[in-house]
């Protein structure tokens, strides 16, 4: 009984935890103008963090960042190196009980246009 709580426990922070940066995402820049003729339009990608679930557990700034790796990592995978940001939406998840009630940021999705451009 106490590996299986020991376990869970571990699993309950990794949730809490953002998306991490794959290697060689690092080198992917976010922007929010387009870039110059010179880059190439790679496609579109969405990156998110959380659900209803485990969002109610991470932070707001592991929301932010989880989602922002993930799309970083997206854009890298495409062969990326620019994300020109088109949406930001942060998910509230709400309850109510008697009359009285409550709401919480529990996701972020962020989408863009993936380019690669000369450096």
């Amino acid at each position: 009984m106490k590996k299986i709580l020991v376990c869970f426990a571990g699993l309950a922070l990794t949730a809490c935890s953002a998306n991490s940066l794959n290697y060689g995402a690092e080198q992917v820049r976010v922007m929010t103008s387009e870039p110059g003729k010179e880059c190439s339009y790679l496609g579109d990608i969405t990156g998110s963090q959380g659900n209803f679930f485990t969002g109610g557990w991470t932070s707001n700034s592991n929301l932010e960042t989880g989602a922002r790796n993930d799309l970083k990592n997206k854009a890298y995978k495409m062969g990326g190196n620019t994300v020109v940001l088109l949406t930001q939406r942060a998910g509230q998840t709400g309850s109510s009980w008697h009359g009285s009630g409550s709401s919480k940021q529990t996701n972020v999705t962020l989408s863009g246009n993936v380019y690669r451009c000369p450096r």
